[in-house]
């Protein structure tokens, strides 16, 4: 993102933005770190899909402190982001993302995720939440003690950031959601990062596929109910 704004203190965000890169290889390990916990833990091994990661591009971290600072100023608020806190303000420069199958997972992987916590020394920054739009999601993660948000963009994820085990305090962001709502995530991040689409059919488009996703992901929960209610079946 390139801009001329007054506001934007393009000057700082380039000295955040190269003061990440010179920290790059410690998310990198701190990355890679997390990873080997979370594969090879045998109960996530049996519940999810799949396990994606990355550490953020520095271009996109400028265009995310650009758009902070511009929101900062609407809102008449200080951009407050500087070298000393960059690391905890901005918590998905390492991050994670965890798929599985059906909703109720959920309680057996945030199990597991807080033990890989507490074992490998990984202190929370912040509770876990499920961010979310949808009712009936928002009993079932309450009922397993996650907190929950709305999610005006109408996608269903469950958030961890933790503390990196380091001298360096750095945070990192996981992701743990269901495939089919990382079909939705998936599209939505193509059209709306790092810019978001200006097409008001585009925008509606992704709305009725949010709810198509719902849909999907409660067939998928019922599949499952149904399989494990035959006692013939092996449950989870």
């Amino acid at each position: 993102m390139t801009t001329t704004d007054d506001t934007v203190p393009i000057a700082l965000i380039n000295e955040l933005v190269d003061h990440f890169k010179s920290n790059q290889k410690t998310f990198s390990t701190f990355s890679d770190q997390l990873r080997s916990a979370i594969s090879g833990d045998s109960t996530l091994a049996t519940l999810l899909h799949s396990v994606k990661w990355r550490v953020k591009d520095p271009d996109h971290l400028r265009d995310k402190l650009i758009r902070k600072a511009i929101e900062a100023h609407k809102k008449g608020l200080e951009f407050d982001i500087n070298k000393g806190n960059l690391f905890h303000k901005i918590n998905d420069l390492a991050g994670m993302r965890l798929l599985h199958l059906h909703t109720r997972q959920m309680d057996k992987i945030h199990k597991a995720l807080m033990d890989i916590f507490t074992e490998y020394q990984y202190p929370l920054y912040e509770a876990p939440f499920a961010r979310t739009w949808d009712d009936e999601h928002r009993k079932y993660f309450s009922e397993i003690g996650l907190a929950t948000r709305d999610s005006p963009s109408m996608y269903t994820s469950v958030h961890y950031v933790i503390e990196a085990n380091t001298r360096s305090k750095i945070t990192g962001e996981i992701q743990v959601r269901t495939l089919a709502e990382e079909l939705w995530g998936e599209v939505d991040h193509t059209i709306n990062y790092p810019h978001e689409s200006k097409n008001p059919a585009c925008k509606e488009q992704i709305k009725v596929l949010a709810r198509v996703t719902s849909s999907c992901t409660r067939l998928v929960d019922s599949i499952f109910f149904t399989h494990t209610m035959n006692p013939e079946n092996d449950t989870e």
